[in-house]
């Protein structure tokens, strides 16, 4: 009999916190963290973290695991969420796992990893010629390896341009070839029964969440955590650094931007992620339910 997961999934600021903390309290469920920055420790009003009394309702995992200097990557996240399920199923609970961060959460449905192994030497070699010519270069030197095309690769992102010249001259093969053997892969939790919920609202009434949110984060003191966040090493884990509601409120401790301007331009550019978002859970997920946030029946989240 397979193992049941039940995954709550939604846009930022649709509500997913309460909703899960309810779910999980009614049905006797702990929570499984889906989201790439409740990982790091200090990391609490930017990320709008939990309570601890939220986090004293339901046994929580996953969540202030990591020093914020410390990367977490998607096969470190498996091996915690497997521990995790067969610690809370062994113990006569439900699983619920809550989170919108995409790259992660697409791990419950899909293959993650291949097995093309990178020598320290080529990663070392291509971040130096990274250094020195720049991305242009590199994703030039990417399409002459792969004639037939980059895919859906971002040839804007450093990292994922620089990450998929590696496996190519790693391996000797192209993209598409690394990627048609790569979706033959069973998925590490094909093992399980994955129930999978969104959580949608009206583009107006998030907009409206939105801007609430970055209100109560500023007077909740965003700034200062950032500030004591710089001086633990934030800006050595990139991922965090660049994270909304940080990269602004670095932009702005560094003088880049002006502090009236700070809550309107984490307003703007959590609008612009909350679209990624929706065309990610369109495009990127299986078939599932999609229940209003405001009105849902906890009996029929995963009816």
């Amino acid at each position: 009999m397979p193992r049941t997961l039940h995954v709550l999934t939604g846009c930022t600021a649709v509500g997913k916190t309460e909703l899960a903390l309810r779910w999980a309290e009614a049905n006797g469920a702990e929570i499984v963290s889906c989201d790439s920055l409740l990982f790091y420790r200090g990391m609490v009003i930017g990320t709008a973290k939990p309570a601890q009394t939220e986090l004293a309702r339901v046994p929580h995992h996953l969540i202030d695991i990591r020093e914020v200097t410390a990367q977490m990557d998607v096969t470190d996240y498996v091996t915690l969420v497997r521990t995790a399920v067969a610690d809370i199923l062994g113990r006569g609970r439900k699983v619920l796992v809550s989170g919108g961060s995409g790259f992660y959460l697409k791990a419950f449905f899909a293959p993650v990893a291949d097995e093309v192994e990178v020598p320290a030497e080529l990663r070392e070699e291509l971040r130096q010629r990274q250094t020195a010519l720049g991305l242009d270069a590199m994703v030039e030197e990417l399409r002459r390896l792969n004639p037939a095309g980059l895919g859906t690769l971002d040839v804007k992102n450093p990292r994922r341009v620089v990450r998929a010249l590696e496996r190519c001259l790693a391996s000797g093969r192209t993209l598409a070839e690394m990627n048609r053997d790569f979706a033959a892969q069973p998925g590490p939790f094909a093992d399980c029964e994955i129930l999978l919920c969104e959580l949608v609202r009206e583009k107006g009434e998030l907009e409206q969440r939105i801007t609430q949110r970055v209100a109560a984060m500023l007077r909740a003191g965003l700034l200062d955590e950032v500030r004591g966040l710089l001086a633990r090493g934030l800006k050595d884990n990139e991922s965090a650094a660049k994270a909304i509601g940080y990269r602004e409120s670095i932009a702005c401790l560094e003088g880049r931007l002006p502090e009236r301007e700070l809550a309107e331009t984490i307003a703007k550019n959590t609008r612009g992620l909350v679209k990624k978002q929706r065309t990610w859970f369109k495009t990127q997920l299986p078939a599932h339910r999609q229940q209003p946030a405001g009105s849902v029946k906890l009996n029929e989240l995963f009816g």
